[in-house]
């Protein structure tokens, strides 16, 4: 009771009724208890001897698998969703500090269906069809793997409806050590013998 008065002594000169003030306090529980001592306000509790660590981030002596080149094919029919999802996908890359090497359309494909229109006769009287494929190829280059998993996460998840993407990776790796040494270096040196004729 003591809260509630001094609630309403509080918002005496302010535009708000002292009902209305009063209904605040009992809907959001400042102080759940009526005694004022031994009351404990939710978060005052401190953990400072659990170290939290993310489930989701490893991490390995493992060395990154580096590519030279990531290659997106991403297709669909609708050529204004392409074009908005191209804008996206350059967009997203440069956020995170990827190169683009180069954005280019590949031709489009057209696949055409002719029907009669009559189920009998007018053999002349046909409809086509056709269904265009609109293609869009945005080639990075220099990716780390984590850096290539990350960015492939976000822009797979944000791919529109209709629309189907492939991925190509080009790897880096390391000349395997039978073929490091050039094989005319280890080939016994014959010597010329001079024919006289």
């Amino acid at each position: 009771m003591a809260v509630g008065w001094l609630w309403r002594r509080l918002f005496q000169g302010s535009a708000f009724p002292a009902n209305y003030a009063s209904r605040i306090m009992q809907k959001q529980c400042f102080l759940p208890n009526s005694n004022l001592i031994g009351v404990r306000l939710a978060g005052s509790h401190v953990d400072t001897q659990e170290v939290k660590t993310n489930p989701l981030v490893s991490i390995s002596d493992e060395p990154e698998t580096l590519y030279k080149r990531l290659s997106l094919l991403v297709k669909g029919h609708d050529k204004a969703v392409l074009d908005s999802y191209e804008y996206f996908a350059v967009l997203a890359a440069k956020e995170l500090g990827i190169s683009v090497e180069k954005v280019h359309k590949p031709p489009k494909k057209i696949e055409r269906l002719t029907l009669l229109k009559s189920v009998h006769i007018y053999k002349k009287h046909r409809v086509q069809y056709e269904m265009r494929t609109h293609y869009m190829c945005l080639e990075l280059k220099y990716l780390t793997s984590s850096t290539a998993a990350v960015y492939l996460e976000y822009v797979q998840r944000n791919l529109p409806e209709g629309v189907a993407m492939e991925v190509k990776k080009t790897k880096i790796e390391k000349i395997p050590e039978h073929i490091q040494e050039p094989v005319w270096d280890t080939l016994p040196q014959v010597e010329e013998t001079e024919v006289k004729s």
